[in-house]
């Protein structure tokens, strides 16, 4: 078997263990966020930055599957708030891969903090519509202090308070990364 100047598939399933096992240690350093407004979960950490940041350095696939590896052992490993195996699967294995769309900025190391943006976005829309969809039905009267909302509205609420702090905090500290990057892409 060849190697290839930038690295061999074994190389890239070493470094998305790795990115994945540190994601999975920063979800235990969390700031909870929604029991205070009636929820049933999120929190803001800094779980995307070693997702976005492989899904840069080796592409859209590879950073979906690490996402999707990252947000169904995510679930197993004490996260306890999904309602059905339907929300299993959206709020974590599918809403964790969606981060892995960063990889469309592959190798493209002066765009992180967009492709910090779009990962975080595309999380987001799986979260919104696990909202509206699974979580409707759960949908208290007054949210926020406001009444009479539609589930829509609910789920752009709620899922916004904590992916957008997620989102700002992923896009500063990889624009932090930039130039440690190109560092590390000589390994």
């Amino acid at each position: 078997m060849s190697e290839t100047k930038k690295g061999t598939p074994i190389r890239c399933l070493t470094e998305g263990g790795i990115c994945v096992g540190l994601a999975i240690v920063l979800s235990y350093l969390k700031i909870p966020i929604m029991a205070g407004f009636g929820g049933f979960g999120g929190s803001i950490d800094f779980v995307m930055v070693p997702l976005i940041v492989f899904a840069v350095r080796w592409g859209l696939g590879w950073g979906i599957g690490a996402g999707l590896v990252f947000g169904t052992l995510k679930y197993f490993l004490g996260s306890s708030g999904a309602i059905s195996w339907v929300s299993i699967i959206f709020d974590y294995s599918v809403a964790y891969a969606f981060v892995g769309f960063a990889g469309l900025f592959r190798r493209k190391y002066m765009l992180l903090p967009v492709a910090a943006l779009v990962g975080g976005f595309a999380r987001f829309i799986i979260h919104f519509i696990s909202g509206v969809t699974v979580y409707a039905q759960y949908m208290p009267e007054e949210f926020m202090g406001i009444s009479g909302m539609t589930p829509f509205v609910y789920s752009l609420l709620y899922n916004g308070t904590y992916m957008l702090p997620n989102t700002v905090i992923a896009v500063a500290v990889c624009a932090a990364l930039i130039p440690v990057i190109p560092k590390l892409e000589r390994r």
